[in-house]
């Protein structure tokens, strides 16, 4: 299958066009890829139909002119419904097409799709993917991957135009995990991002001029240098909603209980993150933990 894929040959479906997905499919179309594409609200695919897309009105009206389908949508109850909803992915995929869901969601549904989407004759891979907005854009995504080996090997054209680290983890379910790994990571490391930075605020210090001497040092992180600029300036825009990342931390942490594992890190940034959404926020980016943070010690910050 390997030599198939390729522009002009290669069909590709993707369903799900927000601030990531737009983006990850926008890279296929410049790439020479003919797609098909849908979103529950069309005016968001407007900007991939103006480069050439089709839109479609149904997940299955993707993949029924579909060699390849995207998925990434919010919640593990959306990828359920367009994938194997009546309306679905699957109810219209033929036999030989692939399925990739790269949306952040519960490593049992992976599973679940895995085996539905075989029992059709359809291959399904959990692919989904860290570096957020600006990675996406410039196509420069981690890529955690679980599903059948020569499957992952034989979309590798598609996947290297999205991401540069692109990994197989293991059978269905094994990307999810591997994401869970990313998400819990970056939980805790945004908690000492924000403190850090209000600690940079309270003690009369320039805050930009204090990441200039950590962010190459030992304390360096993704978070730090791309997500504490954007607090320093107030911008709290969505590289990725508070309320999706608080789904993926309870899916961590609901996985962690199933294993028996004590996630005190990933359960403190995770009622740090409710709190923040409570504070009306769950539509801002996750660097916007901060005004939560601030908030507790009543720290005057960009708001």
């Amino acid at each position: 299958m390997a030599a198939t894929i390729g522009p002009g040959r290669t069909r590709i479906g993707w369903v799900g066009t927000g601030v990531m997905g737009s983006s990850m499919c926008g890279r296929l179309i410049d790439a020479g890829y003919s797609a098909t594409v849908f979103n529950r609200t069309p005016a968001k695919a407007e900007g991939l139909v103006a480069r050439g897309a089709t839109l479609a009105g149904s997940p299955a009206e993707v993949a029924a002119g579909s060699d390849v389908v995207f998925t990434i949508v919010g919640h593990p109850a959306d990828v359920r419904e367009v994938i194997l909803g009546d309306r679905g992915v699957l109810s219209a995929a033929r036999p030989g097409a692939t399925v990739v869901d790269m949306t952040t969601s519960e490593p049992s549904l992976a599973v679940e799709i895995a085996e539905a989407a075989a029992a059709k004759g359809v291959v399904a891979l959990d692919a989904p993917v860290s570096g957020g907005d600006v990675g996406a854009r410039e196509g420069r995504l981690s890529i955690m991957i679980g599903g059948d080996e020569a499957a992952v090997d034989s979309l590798r054209p598609l996947f290297e135009v999205m991401g540069k680290a692109i990994v197989r983890q293991g059978g269905p379910g094994a990307g999810q995990h591997a994401k869970m790994v990313n998400q819990t990571l970056i939980a805790a490391n945004m908690v000492g991002v924000c403190e850090a930075l209000l600690y940079a605020h309270k003690a009369g210090l320039d805050p930009t001029t204090v990441l200039e001497s950590v962010a190459t040092g030992a304390a360096g992180s993704w978070s730090l240098s791309n997500l504490a600029p954007r607090m320093i300036a107030g911008d709290y825009g969505p590289g990725f909603f508070v309320e999706h990342f608080l789904k993926d931390m309870g899916i961590a942490l609901a996985e962690s209980r199933r294993m028996g594992l004590a996630m005190p890190g990933l359960a403190l940034a995770e009622q740090l993150y409710r709190a923040l959404a409570a504070q009306g926020k769950a539509r801002e980016g996750t660097q916007a933990l901060i005004l939560a943070l601030a908030d507790l010690s009543r720290v005057d910050w960009k708001a």
